[in-house]
C-alpha cells in the first residue's frame, strides 16, 4: 500500500555519498532504536526522498540514489564568504572544518563550514554540507500509521515522549 500524505513513518537507513575522487564514503546510519520518524508529505525530506519509498510498506526494504539536483543542489562557488572576526567577540575562532550555525535576517536558519580562518575573517562554506554530492540510501520502513489530530497541528510525528527527536 502506497504511504499517503500524513501518515507518520518510521524507518531505518544507511547514507553514503561520494567524496571529490568519487570513492562511496558513509555518512550516517539510524537503527531500529533511534530510527528517524516523520510526518509524509508535508515537506520535511527531500521531494524525491518521499518519492523514492511512497510505495513501501512496513518491512519493505530498498536502495536508491539521489542525484545533486534531486537533493541538496549543485556547490555555488559564490557561497563563500567572510564573517567578521568581531562577529566572535568573546569566543575562540572555529577551528577549520566547523559547522556553524547561523540564521540570516528573516529568520531562516542555516550552516556554514569553517574553510579558513585569518587575523580579520573566517572564511565560511554557506552550501549544504551535502550539496553536489549523490546521496545513496539504503532504506527499511519499520511503521506507518495515520498521524494524530495534534501531530497534524504541530506538523511533525510525536513519538513515545510527545515528541520525536528527528
Amino acid at each position: 500500500m502506497a504511504l499517503e500524505k500524513n501518515n507518520v513513518v518510521t524507518l531505518k537507513y544507511v547514507l553514503h555519498t561520494n567524496d571529490e575522487n568519487g570513492e562511496k564514503v558513509f555518512v550516517e546510519e539510524t537503527s531500529s532504536e533511534n530510527p528517524m520518524t516523520f510526518l509524509y508529505g508535508v515537506g520535511m525530506m527531500i521531494p524525491k526522498f518521499e518519492e523514492e519509498i511512497q510505495n513501501l510498506a512496513e518491512g519493505d526494504k530498498a536502495s536508491f540514489e539521489i542525484t545533486p539536483s534531486e537533493g541538496y543542489g549543485e556547490r555555488n562557488p559564490e557561497a563563500v564568504t567572510q564573517l567578521p572576526v568581531d562577529m566572535f567577540q568573546g569566543q575562540e575562532l572555529p577551528p577549520v572544518g566547523a559547522i556553524l550555525p547561523l540564521s540570516d535576517n528573516q529568520g531562516n536558519n542555516f550552516q556554514a563550514v569553517v574553510l579558513e580562518v585569518a587575523p580579520e575573517a573566517v572564511v565560511v562554506d554557506l552550501n549544504h554540507p551535502m550539496a553536489g554530492r549523490s546521496l545513496f540510501f539504503d532504506v527499511e520502513i519499520l511503521n506507518t500509521r495515520p498521524a494524530t489530530e495534534e501531530e497534524l497541528a504541530h506538523g511533525h510525528a510525536h513519538g513515545v515522549d510527545g515528541h520525536s527527536g528527528h
